[in-house]
């Protein structure tokens, strides 16, 4: 059976927790209505980036494309009593959408969704994260990577999505955006600061822990 059928997908879904009624409205409302639908995290990577928050139980999370607020939301659940998700995106074309569901939330006074050039707004942030969650632009994977590094604490996870890129990076495909995901994972992977992993769910996920 491989790894990828639609079968061990299913499979998977069946003994995980189910996804909540909020994040089946955005998946359904994002299919609907907003291009390239399948940028949504969706229910098993969701479940996932659920889980690694609560076991962290972040005060401060940093998410770098928000897209539709699923994830967003998802990382939110693991969130200490008193803790903060920044969320940036640059589109400011999903903002009602994004806001309205992010309302409905009980998570909504922990969120903080700022639109802008990234870059500009992480420069401008004070604080030191537990958790950051790269989903933007993947040119600029390393960028942000380096932006962020040092205001992750010890013990802190940097998690970057898209790092199998359809499998294109197993095939060492030679267009520029395989090239620059490659690279990317190169740099991670001759990172000593780091401990690190792939995970092969959905796009890929890496999972690097700040020493």
């Amino acid at each position: 059976m491989s790894l990828n059928s639609e079968d061990l997908q299913q499979l998977l879904l069946t003994y995980c927790d189910p996804e909540p009624e909020l994040l089946r409205q955005i998946d359904r409302e994002t299919n609907l209505k907003v291009l390239l639908p399948r940028m949504l995290s969706g229910h098993y990577q969701g479940r996932i980036l659920s889980m690694l928050s609560k076991i962290l139980a972040p005060r401060r999370i940093l998410e770098i494309g928000t897209f539709t607020g699923y994830a967003t939301l998802c990382l939110a659940e693991g969130l200490s009593s008193d803790g903060l998700i920044y969320t940036l995106d640059i589109n400011e074309e999903l903002e009602d959408m994004v806001r309205s569901s992010f309302a409905k939330s009980p998570y909504n006074s922990q969120i903080r969704y700022l639109l802008g050039d990234a870059q500009k707004t992480i420069a401008g942030l004070d604080e030191t994260f537990d958790m950051v969650f790269i989903d933007a632009d993947k040119k600029n994977n390393g960028t942000y990577y380096d932006l962020i590094f040092d205001r992750v604490r010890p013990g802190g996870l940097i998690i970057t999505d898209n790092v199998l890129w359809s499998g294109k990076v197993l095939k060492q495909e030679t267009d520029k955006d395989t090239k620059q995901i490659i690279h990317f994972n190169d740099k991670i992977a001759a990172d000593s600061r780091v401990e690190k992993l792939i995970l092969p769910v959905r796009d890929g996920l890496f999972i690097v822990r700040k020493l």
